[in-house]
C-alpha cells in the first residue's frame, strides 16, 4: 500500500470523526498524521512492517496500530463503524472548498444532502440560504466552488507545488549523477512554477537510455514503476505522485522539453500560429508542411527562434499574450530571486513563530539581505497576551538596540496588524508611527459581504501608518476560497495612497495571485515580495513569491524589495 493510500485512509477517518462531532484534537491528530504520511519520502508500509511507524512525525502508538490494521485487512475498524452512520459520498461533499465537515453535517441532517449531486440540487433550489447561520452568501460561495471543481488547476488530483517540486528536483539530481545521463531537466507545471501540479515530467538524453530508466525505477522515492525502456519510464512515488521520464536523442532535446513544459494553452496557440506560417510543431520537431523538412533542436531557444520568437521563460507560457510579445521583442526582463534585497514579513516566538528575533535576523543577514522586518501578529489575531501595545513598545527598543553597531543590514521594527471590521488597527497611532514597517492583513470575519470587506481594506490602505496590505484575498490554495473583495478598487486605492500590496510566498497562499498581481501593477501599485516566514526554514519561501511575480510578468522595477535600503526607504509613505 502506498503512502498516498494510507494517508487517504487517515484523511477519510479524520473527516468521519469530524462529521461525528469528535473533539478537535482527535480530528487534528489524524489530519496531521495523514500529511506526514503522504509527504514521507520513504515507504510507510515498509516502516510499519519493521515496527517503526512511530518514527513518522505525528504517528504515535495508537495510530501505528491503525496503520498495521489497515495494511493487514485493507480497512480501519473505526472508519468502518463510522461509514455505517454516514454515506461515503458525504465525504466528497466535505471536500468542496469552503464547505467543511461541520456544514456538510448540517446539510446532511437538515436537507438530506449526501452527495455532490444533492448539493447542486440544494444550491439550485436555493435551500441552503434558508438555514440559520448560512444564508445567500454561503450558498453563492458553494455554487462558485462547485463550478470550479471541474476547472484546470482545481479539484482532486492536484498537489501543491511545494510538495511536488522537492521530489522532482531530487529525482532529476539522481538521474544527472548516473553515468549514462547527458542532460536531465524537469518539465511540466513544476518547471512553470504553477501553484499546483498533477505529476512530474522529466526529460533526458542518455548514452544508455534503458540503464537510465532502470536507475529511476530503483530510486528509493519510487513506489511502483512500469518496465524501463529506451524511451523512458512511467512510475509513481510513495506519496502518489505520477512520474514520467522521457528519453530522447540529443538533437531533439529542445523540442521535447518545450512540448512537455507546456502549458496546453501555450502549445495550442504556438501550433495554431505555426500552421498559419506553413509549419507544424510537435515534440518530434518543427516541420515545414510543403516540403516535409523537419528541424530538430537541441535547445528550446532554437525551437522558438525557428518559429520567429525570442525565448519565452517557462513561467510565462500560459497563453496570456506571451507569443505576441515574443514576436515583437516586448517580453519583460523578469524579476529573480537574486534581485531581492529584503524580506518584510516574518514572525518570531513573540507571536506564532518558531525562532527568536536574533535567529530570524541572523538568517536574513546570512541570506545577503540589506534589510528585514520583524512583523509579529497583533493583539486581535489571538496573541493579545504577548503582543500588547506595551510589549510591542519593548520590541521596538529591542530592535533598535540590535541595530546598533551593525553595518550592511538593517532590522526593521514592525507588526502584522489585523484589520478590524471597521478598518481600524489594533494599536494607538503613536505606536504605529514609531514602527518602521506596518503590514495590515485580514485574519478574522471572512464571511462579510464583498462591499463590507472592500471598505474594510480600503480604510486600512488610507491609514498613513500602513505601508503594505498582506495576503489580500485570504485564500489557502485548495483549502479555503478567497473571500469576496473588489481587487480592482483596492488596487486603485493602493496606487493612489502609496500603499504596497504583498505577494505572500507561503506556498499555500501565493496571494496576491499572479492574475491579481498583474492587475495591481497595471493600476500603478508597487508590489512587495514576502515570505510570511514563521521560522528560519521558511525564509526559503521567497522562491514562491518570486515565481508568482514572474508568472505575473513583473520586473525588478515593479518590486519594492528589489531595491537597496536607501531606494526602498524612499518608497515608503512619509
Amino acid at each position: 500500500m502506498t503512502n498516498a493510500e494510507i494517508a487517504a485512509a487517515f484523511d477519510e477517518l479524520s473527516v468521519l470523526y469530524e462529521l461525528d462531532g469528535a473533539v478537535k484534537y482527535r480530528v487534528l491528530a489524524y489530519t496531521t498524521a495523514a500529511k506526514a504520511i503522504r509527504e514521507s519520502p520513504i515507504s510507510v508500509a515498509e516502516l510499519a512492517g519493521k515496527g517503526r511507524a512511530t518514527e513518522i512525525p505525528g504517528v504515535g502508538k495508537t495510530l501505528a496500530e491503525k496503520i498495521d490494521m489497515l495494511l493487514a485487512t485493507g480497512e480501519i475498524p473505526s472508519a468502518v463503524k463510522l461509514k455505517a452512520k454516514f454515506p461515503p459520498s458525504l465525504i466528497e461533499v466535505t471536500r468542496v472548498p469552503g464547505l467543511g465537515a461541520k456544514t456538510a453535517r448540517r446539510l446532511f441532517d437538515e436537507l438530506g444532502v449526501v452527495s455532490l449531486e444533492d448539493l447542486k440540487e440544494a444550491v439550485e433550489g436555493q435551500r441552503i440560504r434558508e438555514l440559520k447561520g448560512l444564508g445567500p452568501k454561503v450558498e453563492e460561495n458553494v455554487a462558485a466552488a462547485l463550478e470550479r471543481l471541474g476547472e484546470p488547476g482545481e479539484g482532486p488530483g492536484r498537489i501543491l507545488l511545494s510538495a511536488v517540486r522537492p521530489i522532482a528536483e531530487e529525482l532529476a539530481a539522481a538521474l544527472r549523477e548516473h553515468p549514462a545521463a547527458n542532460r536531465v531537466e524537469v518539465a511540466g507545471s513544476v518547471r512553470r512554477w504553477a501553484e499546483t501540479c498533477k505529476d512530474i515530467d522529466l526529460i533526458a538524453t542518455a548514452e544508455e537510455p534503458a540503464a537510465l530508466a532502470e536507475h529511476l525505477a530503483g530510486h528509493p522515492l519510487i513506489a511502483a514503476a512500469g518496465k524501463p525502456g529506451p524511451n523512458g519510464l512511467h512510475a509513481e512515488t510513495h506519496n502518489g505522485v505520477s512520474v514520467d521520464l522521457r528519453i530522447v536523442a540529443p538533437e531533439a532535446f529542445g523540442n521535447l522539453l518545450q512540448h512537455f513544459t507546456g502549458s496546453q494553452a501555450h502549445n495550442v496557440q504556438l501550433r495554431e500560429d505555426a500552421v498559419a506560417r506553413g509549419l507544424s510543431v510537435s515534440e518530434h520537431g518543427v516541420t515545414e508542411v510543403e516540403s516535409g523538412d523537419v528541424t530538430l533542436c537541441e535547445s528550446e531557444e532554437a525551437v522558438y527562434e525557428r518559429l520567429g520568437y525570442s525565448y519565452i521563460e517557462p513561467e510565462l507560457r500560459e497563453g496570456r499574450g506571451e507569443l505576441k510579445a515574443a514576436r515583437e521583442g516586448k517580453l519583460p526582463e523578469l524579476v529573480g530571486v537574486e534581485d531581492i534585497r529584503g524580506d518584510l514579513h516574518s514572525h518570531t516566538t513573540l507571536s506564532d513563530g518558531r525562532n527568536t528575533l536574533e535567529e530570524m535576523a541572523a538568517a536574513g543577514r546570512e541570506r545577503g539581505y540589506a534589510y528585514m522586518a520583524i512583523t509579529d501578529h497583533s493583539a486581535s489575531h489571538g496573541f493579545g497576551d504577548h503582543v500588547t501595545a506595551e510589549r510591542l513598545w519593548k520590541r521596538v527598543e529591542e530592535i533598535r538596540a540590535w541595530n546598533k553597531g551593525k553595518r550592511g543590514f538593517r532590522l526593521l521594527a514592525g507588526s502584522e496588524v489585523n484589520i478590524g471590521l471597521d478598518g481600524g488597527l489594533d494599536y494607538p497611532d503613536d505606536l504605529l508611527e514609531a514602527l518602521d514597517w506596518v503590514v495590515a492583513s485580514v485574519h478574522t470575519s471572512f464571511a462579510i459581504s464583498e462591499k463590507a470587506m472592500t471598505e474594510r481594506v480600503l480604510a486600512a490602505i488610507e491609514n498613513p501608518y500602513v505601508k503594505c496590505i498582506g495576503h489580500l484575498t485570504g485564500r489557502l490554495i485548495g483549502r479555503r476560497e478567497p473571500y469576496g473583495i473588489d481587487v480592482e478598487a483596492v488596487a486603485e486605492a493602493a496606487a493612489a495612497n502609496g500603499t504596497m500590496l504583498e505577494i505572500n510566498g507561503n506556498p499555500n497562499r501565493r496571494d496576491l495571485s499572479e492574475h491579481h498581481a498583474r492587475l495591481a501593477v497595471d493600476a500603478g501599485v508597487t508590489i512587495i515580495l514576502n515570505t510570511d516566514a514563521h521560522g528560519v526554514d521558511t525564509l526559503d519561501n521567497m522562491a514562491y513569491a518570486v515565481a508568482t511575480a514572474r508568472r505575473a510578468w513583473l520586473t525588478p522595477a515593479n518590486v519594492a524589495n528589489a531595491r537597496g535600503w536607501r531606494e526602498f526607504k524612499r518608497l515608503l509613505k512619509p
